[in-house]
């Protein structure tokens, strides 16, 4: 697993693969729930910030969208262009200054992609220049500061265990955009009008299994950098723990939740 570093496109390009098998089915379903916030059909015109691997895009063009997906990851715009989806079309672009005309679409989205730039306020201006007028802009991002699923479990685990280890600091908007007001003003003043931000939960469901592997676990948090051998073992004696009082089967269960927001462009 490469060092987590979510503001460099080459973390991103070697993680695709793992992003794609553990990730993607989970944040799917809040892109599920994100487009289900606005009418889309065919001939209706979407960008997809940050795409990924392309979740939200291929629910898009399944309603007959025409998709554009963009990410600053060359990796991940292959590993959308390798699916083959009917109706998408995948360009890297930094998502922090597009390169694309004024009012092109029709609906703009960005699910836990914007939340993540270095300019995150940058990006969410993108978003409203490159959406018409009366169209929609979507937003997903995590309520908690440090995400979701594994990356917030180990949050949660080392908070418990080292309460006087120093706090880590969110990455990009994460911390503002988590509050449903914060969030609100902020597409305010980006240009989009008639916000409306709402709660969506689902679990991460994590395999378990005796071939598990902690660094594909936790690689994707910060959380685990600069822990000591000592102080890593202690988290999985809790992870231990946790498993045998909450585990489903061969599965562990690690509720999280988002904000989803829907815009409208002024």
């Amino acid at each position: 697993m490469a060092e987590f570093n979510p503001a460099d496109p080459a973390f991103w390009t070697k993680s695709a693969a793992s992003y794609a098998a553990q990730s993607e089915p989970f944040t799917g379903l809040f892109a599920a729930d994100t487009l289900a916030l606005v009418e889309i059909g065919p001939g209706v015109r979407v960008l997809d910030i940050a795409a990924g691997t392309g979740a939200a895009s291929a629910l898009a063009a399944a309603k007959g969208a025409e998709v554009l997906a963009t990410d600053f990851s060359p990796g991940m715009v292959a590993a959308v262009e390798a699916q083959g989806l009917p109706g998408v079309t995948a360009r890297v672009m930094n998502g922090e200054a597009l390169e694309l005309e004024d009012a092109s679409f029709d609906v703009t989205i960005s699910i836990f992609g914007v939340m993540l730039f270095p300019d995150w306020r940058a990006g969410l201006r993108e978003m409203a220049r490159v959406t018409r007028k009366g169209g929609a802009g979507l937003i997903g991002t995590w309520k908690h500061p440090f995400g979701a699923a594994t990356s917030l479990l180990l949050a949660e685990m080392r908070a418990a265990l080292f309460p006087d280890l120093p706090g880590m600091k969110p990455f990009g908007g994460m911390e503002v955009l988590r509050d449903p007001k914060r969030l609100t003003a902020e597409m305010e003043a980006a240009g989009f009008g008639d916000v409306h931000v709402a709660e969506s939960s689902h679990d991460f469901r994590l395999k378990l299994g005796p071939d598990m592997d902690v660094e594909t676990l936790f690689g994707f948090s910060p959380h685990w950098e600069g822990l000591s051998d000592d102080q890593r073992a202690r988290v999985m004696e809790a992870l231990a723990k946790r498993i045998a009082r909450d585990r489903q089967g061969d599965v562990l269960p690690i509720p999280s939740t988002a904000l989803i927001a829907r815009g409208i462009r002024r």
